[in-house]
């Protein structure tokens, strides 16, 4: 499963698990996958943001989806952070994309645009700062 890409140590437990491994067997494998420097949520959660994050989607929703692949919050901050990322200019880029260049002049065209900003993980900070100009 290593082979093809990254997996947390969550996600290979579950999957062995579906296939009927031992749970002590799993447990033991995975240390030592993680000791051998095989298995890193560390690397998983690098290679899982800049992956996200080149599709469009914002720091609320990688949060989330990276907790329900076991990996902590604070894992998720210092990976964030130390990838230095420019939300603005992501949540700029998605919104024109998704609605072109110029932004909405009544408040059903913001609104729209807002929730789906929201859907992809934006928080309404930014959302807000986009549409009053601010950076």
């Amino acid at each position: 499963m290593l082979a093809r890409r990254e997996h947390s140590r969550k996600e290979l437990g579950r999957k062995l698990r579906a296939r009927n491994f031992n749970t002590d067997c799993i447990d033991e494998v995975l240390d030592r996958l993680t000791q051998e420097g095989l298995q890193s949520d560390q690397r998983y959660t690098e290679s899982y943001l800049l992956s996200r994050i080149h599709k469009g989607y914002g720091p609320v929703r990688l949060g989330m989806e990276l907790s329900e692949r076991g990996i902590d919050k604070e894992m998720t901050n210092s990976c964030i952070n130390e990838l230095d990322i420019n939300w603005m200019d992501t949540l700029n880029s998605v919104r024109v994309k998704k609605f072109g260049q110029n932004l909405p002049k009544d408040f059903k065209g913001q609104n729209k645009e807002s929730r789906f900003l929201q859907y992809r993980g934006f928080t309404s900070d930014q959302i807000r700062k986009l549409y009053k100009g601010e950076d």
